[in-house]
């Protein structure tokens, strides 16, 4: 048996997505998986020993140059190599039009998606054979997309253990160590300041305390600060030199880069972001907070993982922006999140 996985993006909702290929290998043996990924996040997949084959798509780049003959050359190559797979079962758990016209791109008469209430953009039930209802125990996202995989198979996803696998070059991993040998012999935190919507950040106030808080803590450890752009780059600055020694600020790293430093760091700490979802997948244990977003639905499982949701009564309203922001971001407490780090740490 022959399958597509269509999940172009984003980095968090990829990861969250990554126990389907285990389900797969369990559920039906010899099965082949393919997967539909944005460029920008192809790193997460590639060298996954349970893919077959990686589809590259760039549909930003599409939407800018619609007219424009590269564009219509790489979206009918695709179309091309799609067919040419000949799938048994394509799985759409993006739900979005985006998706869905790269799984009717594919041909394959059996093209799987959620349900139209189920979907971010209804358009996307146009492009699908079935349509999958989910059940009221499956709030995560991955047991979302675990039912709408095992339906053909009717094999119960609850009775199986599954795990993530993200693969990092010995040249990453090499670079992390060297990093890590560089650093004082206590613990060694890092603190996921940056993220998209800014109904998803901290302040640089309360990050900067409780950084001095757990610098106080735990003597002798590091905080580290990735960053993904100038702007963040700007920000975990600033913190870091309110923080002082014991906090630095990193280069800027690979997915695969980032994905190999956070296999061998203590603790994540980070609001609904893809890097706090890559610490998760590699097992690292992990505090993270949510006020636009919710966190049951997304964060991080486990007993190693801390979910912080903020208590104000709007919270997860899904807004991208909001006049209450400063209100909201201040309802995440420094001692609530510090607590966390501690029961971890334990």
């Amino acid at each position: 048996m022959r399958v597509l996985i269509v999940k172009a993006s984003a980095l968090g909702d990829i990861i969250n997505s990554l126990p389907l290929l285990d389900y797969l290998k369990q559920a039906s043996s010899g099965i082949e998986i393919d997967w539909v990924v944005e460029e920008q996040f192809k790193e997460i997949l590639e060298g996954n020993p349970l893919l077959d084959q990686l589809h590259v798509v760039r549909t930003k780049v599409w939407r800018k140059k619609p007219f424009a003959r590269e564009t219509w050359r790489e979206i009918g190559e695709l179309k091309g190599i799609l067919r040419e797979r000949n799938y048994d079962l394509v799985f759409d758990i993006q739900g979005n039009l985006k998706s869905g016209i790269i799984t009717w791109c594919t041909g394959c008469p059996d093209r799987i998606g959620f349900e139209k209430v189920d979907l971010q953009e209804s358009v996307n039930a146009l492009f699908t054979t079935r349509r999958i209802p989910l059940r009221r125990q499956d709030y995560h996202v991955t047991e979302k997309y675990l039912r709408l995989v095992s339906v053909p198979f009717a094999k119960d996803f609850r009775a199986m253990i599954l795990t993530s696998t993200i693969e990092t070059s010995p040249e990453d991993d090499e670079r992390a160590e060297v990093l890590l040998a560089t650093l004082s012999d206590g613990l060694v935190f890092l603190f996921q300041y940056g993220t998209t919507w800014q109904t998803k950040f901290w302040s640089e106030k309360s990050w900067i305390t409780l950084g001095q808080e757990v610098l106080s803590s735990f003597p002798d450890s590091t905080i580290l600060f990735p960053w993904g752009n100038d702007s963040e780059r700007e920000a975990v600055t600033r913190i870091a030199a309110g923080i002082g020694p014991g906090a630095r600020v990193l280069d800027r790293y690979s997915l695969k880069g980032l994905t190999a430093l956070m296999k061998k760091v203590d603790l994540v700490v980070g609001g609904d972001t893809g890097p706090v979802h890559l610490a998760a997948a590699v097992g690292t244990p992990t505090v993270s907070f949510y006020r636009a977003s919710d966190g049951k639905s997304s964060g991080p499982r486990g007993a190693n993982h801390v979910v912080i949701q903020s208590p104000m009564h709007c919270t997860r309203c899904f807004k991208t922006s909001c006049d209450k922001d400063a209100q909201c971001r201040d309802s995440i407490k420094v001692q609530a999140v510090l607590a966390a780090v501690e029961s971890l740490l334990a």
